[in-house]
């Protein structure tokens, strides 16, 4: 080896600068992963889908609870921040509600499980509506959550595209309108 570090060969480790970049990848397969094969899903195939070790995934994520925990916050930051936009309307946020329906089991199962971090993360995306019905809309904020949690149990299939389906059928037999179905970043970025 002259002159030469035994590492040469290996990659460097660059730590925290690729830290951020890790747990989004991470949370963006556990959707994807949670989404194909449900909550049991091998966390070993979320790390693969993003591209990491498991030791990476230990890092971030001390265990399901806390992956699946980080991929609803995300669920509910998307929606509120679809609902924060200027002249955001209840139909836009109920599509980034519906892309997440029909995308993350583990927040169908959030709309059905009680505890509180469900309470607050239901309570956010309460918040989050409220600011978007219009006054004197036929419906009242209950009423919404309401039609989310039918909707929610309405959502079956094995495909992303299936439910989606049938989660726009749902609202169209509850007389709901529903923007397009898509992430809230799909509608600000580029």
């Amino acid at each position: 080896m002259q002159g030469g570090s035994p590492d040469q060969g290996r990659p460097a480790n660059q730590g925290r600068r690729v830290a951020a970049r890790n747990r989004t990848a991470l949370v963006a397969a556990a959707r994807e992963v949670f989404g194909e094969q449900g909550l049991n899903a091998p966390l070993s195939a979320v790390a693969r889908r993003a591209g990491v070790g498991q030791g990476s995934l230990y890092r971030h994520f001390a265990d399901r609870l806390a992956l699946a925990s980080a991929v609803l916050d995300e669920n509910v930051r998307q929606i509120e921040r679809a609902a924060a936009e200027p002249g955001a309307s209840l139909e836009s946020v109920l599509g980034v509600i519906t892309w997440h329906l029909s995308r993350s089991t583990a927040f169908v199962d959030l709309l059905r499980v009680h505890g509180e971090q469900a309470r607050a993360l239901s309570e956010r995306v309460r918040t989050a509506l409220s600011g978007c019905l219009p006054a004197g809309h036929r419906l009242s904020t209950d009423d919404v959550m309401l039609a989310v949690a039918m909707v929610s149990g309405a959502i079956g299939g094995s495909t992303p595209a299936e439910r989606e389906h049938l989660a726009l059928r749902a609202w169209r037999l509850l007389g709901v309108e529903v923007g397009p179905s898509r992430p809230f970043e799909a509608a600000v970025d580029e």
